[in-house]
């Protein structure tokens, strides 16, 4: 790709949102929306990425941030529309050399090969100024009009409530995407005016302009979800259903089957291998690796884990972040477990609770056995060694270890470590009254 930059506008409050957190950082499947963008302006490997906010918005930065730690920052001051936006970046644009293609931070679906497109497109003629990204929406309602002459080139941008009827009957719509040629902006900036109702510098005046200068604008399309914005919470729902969508089809394209797909929610990073099976009502959260050979039982919840070839989970099973179970593991009905490692072979069945543990190999947890891991100040790790069984109804009361082999006996409350080998059991008088 010739050389470009890329300018995200991401200063809007997002009022429609009813939210204290900025629009932008409201996440679609675990991950901030305006960092699907971010990653994907990334992957063309822009000469320079900028990211437009408003004051105080640190924490908008330091999710881009740690997204691409390139990226540099314009603020802007005052809410005065989207032309004083990138107005406001003008200075992080100097010294750079390729042409800018300004997007907006609530539009997570964009390709790179619609950026591609675009910048193809301006590039087509030497005497070409602005390509403007449109689309043809099912319901066009209150969008902007793309105007096209006879020559097939973009003759202005009209606004919905400025629209004619003739106008108003265009289908092909503004999705406020555009591309820039290199050292035209500036110059085209300078004549924006704010003479409007809202008192506000706009954008997409920049077509008007731009063509009265003599130069031509052009208009590249796109489908209609690529260019969706979410500006509700209505639209975030909408938004979260299409990516489930795209992930879903991913899962089941490198072999996994999910027998009802629709029901089955996966984060944006989820790392899942051929041969799982899925069963209804799943969600797994940021931070999974699924591993060939696993099945997912119905009403399990799993997040931040790795999960070890061929093993089972659920169902109604619950692994939160820092699990690794190795393979072949058996992980049970209401079975929940925290930062702890299984090892390969292990099982757990039943209605158990393991936190902050260490299991080897072949270990098998009795139902209703938990790690008592938490003092009210402090947590302590359980050690569990290799083919060791712990009977039904024990309480591990950390720190403590268990050595290989050991059988602990039903009912028991283990308080100081087990010899390898070791039997234990806590007995207490059966007494029979009346």
């Amino acid at each position: 790709m010739s050389k470009f930059t890329g300018l995200i506008l991401a200063a809007g409050n997002g009022t429609r949102m009813r939210s204290g957190l900025p629009k932008v950082l409201h996440e679609i499947a675990g991950r901030p929306m305006v960092n699907y963008l971010v990653a994907m302006v990334s992957r063309l490997k822009p000469e320079r990425l900028i990211a437009v906010i408003a004051p105080g918005m640190n924490d908008v930065k330091t999710a881009i941030l740690a997204e691409n730690d390139k990226v540099k920052f314009a603020i802007q001051k005052q809410q005065r529309g989207t032309g004083d936006a990138v107005i406001s970046a003008l200075s992080q644009l100097k010294g750079t050399e390729g042409d800018v293609v300004v997007l907006y931070g609530d539009h997570p679906f964009i390709s790179p090969e619609t950026i591609e497109n675009m910048l193809s497109a301006l590039k087509s003629n030497e005497n070409n100024a602005i390509v403007v990204l449109g689309f043809t929406p099912a319901d066009p309602a209150e969008y902007g009009r793309l105007v096209m002459n006879s020559r097939g080139e973009l003759e202005a941008i009209v606004e919905y409530k400025d629209a004619d009827a003739d106008i108003r009957e265009i289908s092909l719509c503004n999705s406020g995407v555009m591309a820039v040629r290199h050292g035209l902006l500036p110059k085209l900036l300078k004549q924006l005016k704010n003479s409007n109702a809202n008192r506000e510098f706009y954008l997409t005046d920049l077509v008007a302009i731009a063509n009265a200068e003599g130069f031509a604008c052009l208009a590249v399309r796109a489908e209609e979800e690529e260019v969706m914005g979410i500006n509700s919470r209505a639209q975030l729902a909408a938004a979260e259903s299409i990516m489930q969508g795209k992930l879903r089809r991913a899962a089941m394209g490198v072999g996994a089957t999910l027998f009802a797909p629709e029901t089955v929610f996966f984060s944006w990073d989820t790392i899942i291998s051929k041969d799982t099976v899925i069963h209804p009502f799943v969600v797994i959260g940021k931070g999974t690796a699924i591993d060939e050979g696993v099945e997912i039982r119905s009403f399990s919840h799993i997040e931040g884990a790795r999960i070890g070839k061929n093993s089972i989970v659920g169902p109604f099973a619950r692994l939160r972040p820092g699990v690794h179970l190795a393979d072949d593991v058996h992980i049970g009905n209401f079975v929940e477990i925290k930062k702890s490692k299984i090892g390969k072979g292990s099982q757990i069945g039943h209605l158990s609770y393991i936190g902050d543990a260490t299991l080897g190999s072949d270990v098998n947890i009795g139902a209703g056995t938990i790690t008592c891991n938490y003092d009210g100040k402090k947590k302590y790790e359980t050690n569990i060694g290799k083919g060791a069984f712990i009977g039904s109804n024990t309480s591990l009361v950390a720190p403590v270890k268990i050595g290989e082999g050991a059988v602990i006996g039903a009912g028991a409350t283990i308080v100081k470590d087990v010899k390898k080998g070791a039997k234990v059991v806590n007995v207490m008088p059966q007494k029979e009254l009346g």
